[in-house]
């Protein structure tokens, strides 16, 4: 087959996509400052190349064909990635420009998040789009179309590029109502709560107990979590005690809405900043890393 005939030139694909999303080729006109026939015509030569009926046509009116509804979803997709790269190509003459950060929603709630003001205040210009999501640290295909990552792990994704933000430990916290009043506790007194924990941690209270070498067999295993922001959320209802990153109940701490026992215990992961190698001299992201690089710094010292 003529590669031509799959490679449809741009203005004919444009023409295609507004009216399609239109449902009208006078709307499409006015959008793309062009005259209804001529966006007719574009569309004609179109369907003239591809050799299939886009649109079905009665009078004035107009509707998508099966193919031209499946040609529309797949065209819009690919069109959004065309003006996403040409944007990022042209990011290249700036330092500031916009970013896509994919964030642990808890490490961005408690941590990130607070902290973006300073960023705004030292780059005006620059523009940090934050998506939240769940970032399984062996698997980074839910995160591949973003240009910076944020996640807990080991920073050793093949194709990526990691500095490390900080190093994570895990506290025990309770409530203070679920405490006597002393606000104190043994180590044999956790086996009388329900111990609470993230499903991406599976096996935290187990590597508590080795370490405070405690019988596995007196655990009281409560509720699992999805988001490390629940788990504390029901840590602070008195529904159990919980074993979570110390950077993300701070507040929690300095208001007395928590309290911390026991000293802390390395989770052997810790928190990246990360992006596929195509990204890294990307400048927004130069910018938004030497930021954040410096941030962290200073909470680590």
């Amino acid at each position: 087959m003529n590669p031509r005939r799959l490679t449809p030139s741009m203005s004919l694909l444009i023409a295609f996509e507004a009216a399609a999303r239109h449902c009208s080729f006078t709307k499409a006109a006015d959008e793309l400052a062009l005259t209804q026939s001529a966006v007719s015509r574009q569309v004609q030569a179109l369907e003239s190349q591809l050799e299939v009926s886009l649109f079905k046509r009665e009078g004035r009116r107009i509707e998508l064909t099966a193919a031209g509804a499946l040609y529309q979803h797949e065209l819009t997709a690919a069109l959004g990635r065309i003006r996403s790269a040409t944007l990022q190509t042209i990011a290249f003459k700036e330092e500031e420009g916009p970013l896509n950060l994919a964030v642990l929603p808890t490490f961005g709630s408690k941590w990130l998040l607070p902290k973006m003001h300073e960023f705004y205040a030292r780059h005006p210009r620059s523009l940090v789009h934050v998506h939240s999501r769940i970032i399984h640290a062996d698997n980074p295909s839910s995160v591949s179309d973003m240009q910076a990552i944020i996640y807990a792990g080991k920073g050793d994704w093949p194709g990526y590029v990691s500095h490390l933000l900080l190093q994570e430990k895990l506290v025990v916290v309770a409530s203070p109502k679920a405490l006597p009043d002393s606000l104190e506790m043994s180590l044999n007194d956790v086996t009388n709560h329900l111990l609470l924990n993230v499903v991406s941690r599976p096996n935290s209270w187990s590597d508590w107990f080795d370490l405070n070498k405690l019988d596995h067999q007196k655990m009281r295993t409560g509720p699992s979590f999805e988001l490390t922001a629940h788990l504390i959320q029901a840590v602070s209802a008195g529904v159990g005690i919980g074993l979570v990153p110390d950077i993300l109940v701070q507040d929690e701490i300095k208001s007395g809405a928590l309290v911390k026992l026991f000293g802390p215990m390395e989770s052997g992961r810790n928190y990246y900043l990360t992006c596929a190698a195509r990204y890294q001299h990307y400048p927004a992201l130069e910018t938004f890393s030497a930021w954040l690089l410096s941030e962290s710094a200073i909470v680590s010292a």
